[in-house]
């Protein structure tokens, strides 16, 4: 198997291109013609490549008789690695293009699904397109990450007006209301590049977040200082799980993603997705969320916090019910979302959207 092409890290004029933008196909290594290939789509970034490899190996050993090659394109997220995301767009920046290669196809290329970070995927998706399944989630928390040698192992060490590098505005606007001390400055690129940026002696930044989950694909899972826990810090909607694209009423591939969805991890976040579709909310503004599910008890729990932007303002809530499918995982989400609407979210959402 070839090695993953990196992530295209810089650009300086959105949304100029920088490079070729051709499909380069993994796991294309079944040589077997009496198999059908059923073709994964995902972006080119070396941690997008890795979760889309992930899906592929998971159907491959699930489905023995087809192939599951990879497809792998770079999406206009990608290419803009210079500005935080809110400030030009958001999710569909990574899905739009896929989405062509899914619905019409492009070039002669054509997907059957697409792999996403779900804290990535819009919650809206456009229309003819459906979420077929969600990965056993990896863990959803945040890690907090220092320099290497650095001197210091919590937030709480640092010094006031220490940077922490940082263009979620969930990650931000949460540790404000905890560090008011703290400074937050904008920090984009492939993890790679935030590590180098923040390794660099010259530095401006004292630490960064990032999602546990994407550390442990990379193998960077030894850069994590310490794991970010609520109430300091509730995760991204759908972060550390997996979510796979599909066309609507393809059957055919719905029933092959079953042996790869898991219950729980699909419970829990497409109740996240839920609470945050009711709230109105995205990418761009300070939503967190934590969920967990009894299986023996097919009890669902979620918690949701909704924060103004400068740390000053917030609510939160949790709520519980007996969730068995995808529908009343869902009702959990928009009750929690109305609860904190009742709360005062909205005001808090309609301020930042202005």
């Amino acid at each position: 198997m070839p090695p993953p092409s990196p992530a295209t890290e810089e650009t300086t004029n959105m949304p100029e291109r920088k490079e070729d933008n051709t499909p380069i196909i993994y796991n294309d290594d079944d040589l077997d013609e009496s198999k059908p290939k059923v073709f994964v789509g995902g972006r080119k970034s070396k941690l997008a490549v890795i979760q889309s490899q992930i899906v592929s190996e998971n159907l491959r050993t699930a489905h023995t008789n087809k192939r599951f090659p990879v497809l792998a394109i770079s999406t206009l997220g990608d290419q803009v690695s210079n500005k935080p995301l809110y400030s030009f767009g958001g999710k569909a920046l990574w899905t739009k293009e896929l989405e062509t290669l899914l619905l019409e196809g492009n070039n002669g290329y054509k997907v059957d699904m697409i792999v996403h970070s779900l804290k990535d995927m819009p919650t809206t998706l456009p229309e003819g397109c459906v979420l077929g399944a969600i990965t056993k989630r990896e863990d959803p928390r945040d890690a907090l990450i220092m320099p290497i040698d650095s001197p210091y192992r919590t937030l709480a060490d640092l010094p006031a007006g220490s940077v922490v590098g940082t263009s979620s505005i969930r990650r931000s606007a949460q540790l404000k209301r905890r560090y008011p001390s703290l400074q937050f400055e904008d920090i984009r690129g492939s993890v790679n590049t935030r590590l180098a940026k923040l390794d660099d002696p010259n530095s401006k930044y004292a630490c960064t977040i990032l999602a546990v989950a994407g550390l442990v694909r990379l193998g960077l899972g030894h850069r994590i200082t310490s794991r970010l826990e609520a109430p300091d810090m509730y995760h991204a909607v759908g972060q550390g799980a997996l979510g796979i694209e599909i066309r609507q009423n393809d059957e055919r591939t719905l029933k092959m993603l079953s042996a790869i969805n898991d219950t729980a991890s699909s419970l829990c976040c497409r109740a996240e997705r839920s609470l945050m579709k009711t709230l109105e909310g995205g990418c761009s503004v300070p939503i967190g969320v934590q969920s967990t599910y009894d299986e023996k008890a097919a009890s669902l729990t979620l918690n949701g916090i909704v924060v103004s932007v400068d740390g000053t303002q917030c609510v939160e809530d949790s709520f519980q019910a007996k969730a068995h499918t995808d529908q009343e995982a869902e009702a959990v989400g928009r009750q929690l979302a109305h609860t904190l609407i009742q709360k005062g979210a909205k005001d808090i959402l309609d301020q930042i959207h202005l």
